[in-house]
Order: structure tokens, then C-alpha cells, then sequence
């Protein structure tokens, strides 16, 4: 495609040794060809920092857009038009220039363990005594130490196959966990031994919602895509954002959240751990986000709201939700959360 064909074939860049990143892009475009039949769309796949480094764990590498900066570089370029991410992959503040465009509906954002085929039908509970869970996640791994003292927790890296197929045909792992939301687009679900619920395991910021991001003074890109929002994936996610980036937490710090829209009422659960999870601090609060859609174009109209645009969510529900992120991680650094994530932080750099 030219750049002067731009509008009529829109190029959309995936992270390419991932078949998953490939899946997820095919479900955006799949979704984009339903509304637009009249646009043809490239598929360009390009390899990341993060897809490459598969031996060191991830809270280890200290690079904040380790799956997203060759991306964005392509983007910059006017190479592609319009990126597909795991939202969870996505630091809560994007470079000058980009903007999420679209957060499509959330797929099950839970955890869940995947058994090795001789403790198939157990759960964590049942696990023999130092037995040995696989997980690339400090959130993971601190949660279920306090909950499992009983079990060890070792780094697991790799892509989905890869980190399986090490399950599957060594005896290092008893079980490994995974995101739910890859498992079941990968085609996987039956290998879901145990999902854990928000009691045993709260979970990533973003996780299990896809997020494309684009040029942000791209008009007619930006447009085309704000159909993909799912306006209550939308606000959930501007909560979890926020609540991540008024803690600065990242990769490298155990911060985990749950969300839930009922009635108009937006309840967002948030804590931080020490990395051995024996030290915590979780709090919910709620806000109100039924507001109603405002037709009025003005000059707030792009306004991002920790890198989300969304011109078709009501704007007084996105800054309810905003806030209601801000606040909660601000009534946990009035508690001590500050010291928690600095020890971690320091400990993880030191281990």
C-alpha cells in the first residue's frame, strides 16, 4: 500500500514471532473488515525486544516499552497505521505522538494454571509439597506464595508454546500460569486446569483486553477504529491504568487490580505486594460512571485519558473512572504502599 492509498488499505503491524500477536491481530482487522467491507487491510508482522529476550525474566529487563517501541517506531514512519497490543503490554503513559485508539471488549481477565499432564484433574491446593509453579509474573508469584507458602515459584519465560511445551516435556514444572485471555484465543481452553478467582489471585492491569494504538492526529485512522470500543472495557481499563500510574508501578513491582461495572457503579479493587507477598496493602472503593453521551465537538474532543481515546464513551464517565484509579492508589500510598513497592522494586533488581 502507498501512503496516498493509506485510507483505502489501512496497515496494521503485529509483533510477529507470537502466534498469539498474529491471532489478536487477525480478530481486530477481522472485526474492521465487518464495518468497513469496502477497505482492504495489510497485515505486517515485525519482532519486538520482548519477543526476543526469552531467557531473562521480564521484571528483570528494566525496559518499560519492551513489546511496544519497535512498533511505535514503524508507526512513527507511516509504515503502518494503526498497532495491536495486549493492553496489559502497554506502559500507562505513551511517547508524544500516540494514542490508543481502540480498546476492544475484554476477554476473561482471570489467571489460570495449566497442570502438567501427571497432576492433570488437581488444583494448587492438591499439589504435593515443593511442588514447582512456573510463572514470568512478580504479581503472580507474590499473591500465591502467601496463598500456597507450600509451593515454589520460578521463573517460566518464553511465548505460549514455548513456555507449554516446557511443561509439558520436562519435569521442572508441576504447573505453570498463564493468562486466561491467551489461552482461550490460542484455541487452549482445555488446558485450563484451575482459574483463579480474584481471591486467590487479582490481576494484571489491561489484562485479557486488546488495544490499538495509532498515529493521534491521524483523523480518519483514529475515527475508523473508536468503533472497536467496548465502553465498559473502556472504563474498567482507565481505572486500572490510572490506579498503575499514580503508583508508578510497571513490570518490575507486584501491583494487581479486579474491576467490575454493575448499575452504573464502577468498583475497582487495587493492591500492592511485597515481592514474597507477605507483606500487602488492597483497598476497593467505587464511583459513579452513568453518565450520558455528549454530542458536542469542541476542543477537548481527543482528550486521552491515560493514553485511551475514546470520543464514543461519555467523557464524564472516563474522568469518573480516571479518578476513581487516582484516588485508590493515592488512599494506598497514604498507607504505606510507597515503601512496599521501593523494597520490591529494589529486591528485584538485586536478584
Amino acid at each position: 500500500c502507498s501512503p496516498e492509498n493509506k485510507v483505502n488499505c489501512p496497515r496494521a503491524l503485529l509483533s510477529a514471532s507470537l502466534q498469539l500477536a498474529r491471532i489478536q491481530t487477525d480478530s481486530v482487522v477481522e472485526m474492521l473488515r465487518e464495518l468497513y467491507p469496502n477497505l482492504r487491510f495489510e497485515i505486517v508482522a515485525m519482532s519486538t525486544t520482548g519477543d526476543k529476550i526469552l531467557d531473562t525474566a521480564l521484571s528483570k529487563i528494566g525496559e518499560k516499552s519492551l513489546f511496544t517501541k519497535e512498533l511505535e517506531n514503524a508507526l512513527e514512519r507511516n509504515e503502518v497505521d494503526l498497532v495491536v497490543h495486549s493492553l496489559k503490554d502497554l506502559p500507562t503513559s505513551l511517547p508524544p505522538g500516540f494514542t490508543i485508539g481502540a480498546v476492544c471488549k475484554r476477554e476473561n481477565p482471570l489467571d489460570a494454571v495449566v497442570f502438567h499432564p501427571k497432576n492433570c484433574g488437581k488444583t494448587l491446593s492438591l499439589l504435593p509439597e515443593k511442588s514447582v509453579v512456573g510463572t514470568s509474573s512478580l504479581r503472580r508469584a507474590a499473591q500465591l506464595k502467601k496463598k500456597f507458602p507450600q509451593l515454589e515459584f520460578r521463573d517460566i519465560r518464553g511465548n505460549l508454546n514455548t513456555r507449554l511445551k516446557k511443561l509439558d516435556e520436562k519435569e521442572d514444572f508441576s504447573a505453570i500460569i498463564l493468562a486466561a485471555a491467551g489461552l482461550k484465543r490460542m484455541g487452549w481452553e482445555n488446558r485450563i486446569g484451575q482459574l483463579l478467582s480474584p481471591e486467590d489471585c487479582l490481576y494484571a492491569v489491561g489484562q485479557g483486553a486488546l488495544a490499538v494504538e495509532v498515529r493521534a492526529k491521524d483523523q480518519e485512522i483514529l475515527n475508523m477504529v473508536s468503533a472497536l470500543h467496548d465502553a465498559n472495557t473502556v472504563l474498567c481499563c482507565i481505572a486500572e491504568r490510572a490506579f498503575m500510574k499514580r503508583l508508578e508501578g510497571g513490570c518490575s513491582v507486584p501491583v494487581a487490580v479486579n474491576t467490575m461495572l454493575k448499575d452504573g457503579q464502577l468498583y475497582l479493587t487495587g493492591a500492592v505486594y511485597s515481592l514474597d507477598g507477605s507483606d500487602s496493602l488492597k483497598e476497593t472503593m467505587q464511583t459513579s460512571v452513568n453518565y450520558p453521551q455528549r454530542n458536542e465537538d469542541g476542543p477537548n474532543d481527543d482528550v486521552q485519558h491515560v493514553g485511551i481515546t475514546a470520543k464514543n464513551v461519555p467523557g464524564q464517565a472516563q474522568e469518573a473512572a480516571e479518578n476513581l484509579g487516582v484516588e485508590l492508589a493515592s488512599l494506598l500510598l497514604s498507607k504505606g504502599a510507597k515503601h512496599i513497592l521501593s523494597v520490591a522494586r529494589q529486591l528485584n533488581d538485586t536478584r
